[in-house]
């Protein structure tokens, strides 16, 4: 991921600006402009980690003159009590990076922590654990990232890249039938090419989606893992198949037992626990 494209680094000046708004006035007042020092970041638990590199680019947008040193990669597995990285610059400018790059740092790194159990769960499976669009709003493509960089993948990034009929769109058209061939004309006419997704509630709508003959993929949705295997089976080649809703690492490995080919999990970027991570800084001269 290009951290330092022009769409990243205007992110970047508008969470300075909310952060630090007119001036970092402690800092300001409490420590001479001229004040030279060290930091380090450190993990408090042991996990995955992610924003390593973001962190680099959100200091050298506050200082240019900020040596950022990297011991750890995305993506390492880190154990408690490990230094990831260090810097070196002026104080002023270390601490008012500070608070920013953490708040990355933890919230990627407990994405991506949440992401590595979750496949290593499944690893004696062929299954593929997607995302979902359920993010922080403005922090979509940080947290697919971050998704990714713990050994998952995205599902579509928004609205625009993957047709997705849910029950509402269903409902809305009047039944899966009329959703996918309305999609499927207006896909035709506007030359969009564009995969389709349609959400199932139960067998008789599973057996819908295939009679159109015109879908990519057949989510199951809060179906139970007996229901997954007897629609997995019902489906056979004609499509992929996708198992979502009410699924935690409690009963994964249950849904990825049954043959879907990936089950989407909101949970990965909605309900992780941040990770424990701290900087710490002291002066040089």
């Amino acid at each position: 991921m290009d951290f330092s494209s022009e769409e990243v680094l205007n992110f970047i000046d508008f969470c300075l600006h909310e952060d630090v708004g007119d001036g970092d006035h402690s800092s300001l007042g409490a420590i001479s402009v001229t004040s030279q020092a060290e930091s380090m970041v450190y993990f408090k638990s042991d996990g995955i980690l992610a924003g390593q590199a973001l962190a680099s680019v959100i200091c050298n947008k506050i200082d240019p003159a900020i040596q950022w040193n990297s011991l750890s990669n995305d993506g390492d597995w880190v154990n408690k009590g490990a230094i990831v990285s260090t810097a070196s610059g002026s104080a002023q400018s270390l601490l008012k990076a500070e608070r920013l790059l953490l708040n990355f740092m933890q919230r990627l790194s407990g994405i991506a922590t949440t992401t590595a159990h979750a496949v290593e769960l499944v690893k004696d499976t062929n299954v593929t654990l997607l995302d979902t669009r359920k993010t922080t709003p403005g922090l979509r493509y940080f947290e697919k990232w971050a998704v990714k960089t713990g050994g998952g993948e995205n599902h579509r990034f928004g609205l625009f890249d993957m047709v997705m009929l849910k029950d509402n769109h269903v409902d809305s058209a009047g039944s899966i039938t009329e959703a996918v061939n309305s999609t499927w004309n207006y896909l035709q006419t506007n030359q969009k090419d564009l995969k389709i997704e349609v959400e199932t509630r139960n067998l008789n709508e599973v057996k819908e989606a295939l009679k159109t003959t015109k879908v990519d993929r057949i989510m199951l949705d809060n179906f139970r893992p007996e229901a997954c295997i007897e629609a997995v089976a019902l489906i056979g080649d004609e499509c992929e198949t996708e198992a979502s809703g009410g699924i935690q690492m409690s009963n994964l490995q249950s849904y990825a037992s049954t043959g879907v080919d990936f089950i989407s999990l909101g949970f990965l970027t909605h309900s992780y626990e941040s990770m424990d991570i701290s900087m710490k800084t002291k002066l040089i001269k």
